[in-house]
């Protein structure tokens, strides 16, 4: 009697592998994260990664909204400053209702390059740097690392820059202390081990033409990149160059059942809800009832800040570029269709490590392989810096997702006053819509290799399928 009464009555935490009933599914999560890992291998920036979504959008019938026709067109793409934009799929014309809307977020956190970043000292070049993002500096040393990015010339030209991702690429490194002379420095606390400032790049050695003179190594640098890219060190300014770890996303275990890539943190999510939207339109359109958008993001990891930041108003520019586009200028309506939109923050979540499993509470945490995490609330300490989901909406997530017996968890970031961390969820609450967290767990979170469950990538695909189906 006991155990039926437990079946009825308690909440069953279901393992995402366990899920897979037929062998159509279990070849779904392989080929899906496949697609996934081939996708982010040349997205490692936010412009790498806009630049091959339209690519695809254009390949799934989506047109460039200055290229489209409001007469005929309902799939549309927008980008804004190449680092930002949205898909958009339009069911019907009563905007006040809103848009069923996934927001993802296309930066990750990386090393910047200064504006006057070239020097030469001790016998090497070198690239100052400039870290992005919430890292822990000491990951980044002693690992090969490529450079990715575009210059803009004095014609205003931009010039895209990719270096070591190729095979007979060179790639790049930056320098540790040999643990013989280290003694110092391992006393030092793990935030100070690597200092800022000491995050510089090697990029090469030998002296224009051989002969060591005064800032030959340099002058060597920067003549090759001159020869290569036409550029000179003036636009080092007028640039945006990122040092991303070299290499491309791997498989990860004798089963191969996990993905190991940096960036994960967030072109995951933003991926997933890119390939849900496709798939739903162009193989289930006649499951759609509502409006639906999914939206690219920047400047996540540094605050949400700029005009490409969810903290602008960027959401309510795309929304308002929509709307006009169809010939609805009346910002009531504009207002009514912020407000009344459905909004999945479709950010990463912790999983447990084993080695590490005091900083959560095992209760509210995402295991990894049991789906996509859920989280009501992020934010630190007493709910600082949160927008927490009312019960009625979260009610509706959780019937969506089971109505397509979607592996998920609700979970916290971590254990109360361990730390914490938020989303874009409070920037999209701004506009009054309804809002939740949901997205894949990941180990290894902001290191230069992150690591994902491939069920959970394909049940968080599931998920924002269900999303844009049922809400």
């Amino acid at each position: 009697m006991s155990k039926e009464l437990k079946e009825k009555l308690f909440k069953k935490k279901q393992c995402g592998w366990e899920l897979l009933e037929t062998e159509e599914q279990k070849e779904a999560v392989f080929d899906i994260s496949q697609q996934y890992m081939d996708f982010i291998n040349t997205s490692k920036t936010e412009r790498e990664f806009m630049t091959n979504a339209k690519k695809e959008a254009i390949k799934q019938g989506f047109k460039p909204i200055e290229e489209a026709d409001p007469e005929k067109d309902n799939k549309l793409f927008l980008s804004y400053d190449n680092v930002c934009g949205a898909l958009v799929y339009i069911k019907h014309h009563e905007f006040e209702k809103g848009f069923n809307l996934v927001a993802g977020h296309v930066d990750a956190p990386r090393l910047d390059l200064k504006q006057n970043p070239l020097y030469q000292d001790s016998g090497l070049g070198l690239f100052k740097t400039h870290y992005y993002g919430g890292i822990k500096k000491y990951q980044w040393v002693t690992i090969p690392l490529a450079l990715h990015g575009v210059v803009i010339n004095k014609k205003e030209e931009a010039i895209n820059v990719v270096i070591g991702e190729d095979e007979n690429d060179p790639v790049f490194t930056i320098l540790d202390l040999l643990p013989h002379l280290g003694r110092s420095q391992m006393d030092k606390k793990a935030s100070t081990v690597i200092g800022a400032e000491d995050l510089n790049l090697v990029i090469g050695s030998i002296p224009f033409q051989f002969k060591n003179e005064s800032d030959s190594i340099k002058l060597n640098m920067m003549n090759i990149l001159n020869e290569k890219y036409g550029i000179v060190e003036e636009d080092f300014v007028c640039a945006n160059l990122q040092v991303v770890p070299a290499g491309k996303a791997r498989h990860v275990g004798l089963d191969r059942s996990l993905v190991g890539a940096a960036g994960q943190d967030d072109r995951s999510c933003s991926y997933l809800g890119m390939k849900a939207l496709f798939d739903l339109v162009n193989k289930n359109e006649e499951l759609i009832s509502e409006n639906l958008m999914m939206m690219f993001v920047d400047k996540e990891e540094i605050g949400s800040v700029g005009n490409s930041g969810t903290n602008s108003n960027l959401i309510q520019r795309i929304y308002n570029d929509v709307l006009n586009f169809y010939g609805v200028n009346d910002f009531k309506i504009l207002a009514k269709s912020l407000r009344n939109s459905k909004g999945l923050s479709s950010d990463v979540n912790a999983g447990v490590n084993p080695s590490w499993k005091g900083v959560h509470d095992l209760k509210n945490a995402s295991p990894i392989g049991y789906g996509i995490g859920c989280l009501t609330y992020t934010g630190a300490r007493g709910k600082s810096g949160t927008s927490q989901s009312h019960p009625e909406f979260t009610r509706k997530i959780v019937n969506a997702l089971k109505k397509d017996n979607v592996a998920h968890t609700f979970v916290n970031l971590g254990a109360v006053d361990v730390g914490g961390g938020g989303t874009i969820a409070k920037f999209m609450a701004y506009w009054g819509m309804q809002v939740i967290d949901c997205g894949v767990p990941v180990l290894a979170m902001h290191s230069p290799f992150e690591i994902t469950s491939k069920v959970d990538l394909y049940m968080t695909y599931l998920a924002y399928k269900a999303f844009f189906k049922y809400l």
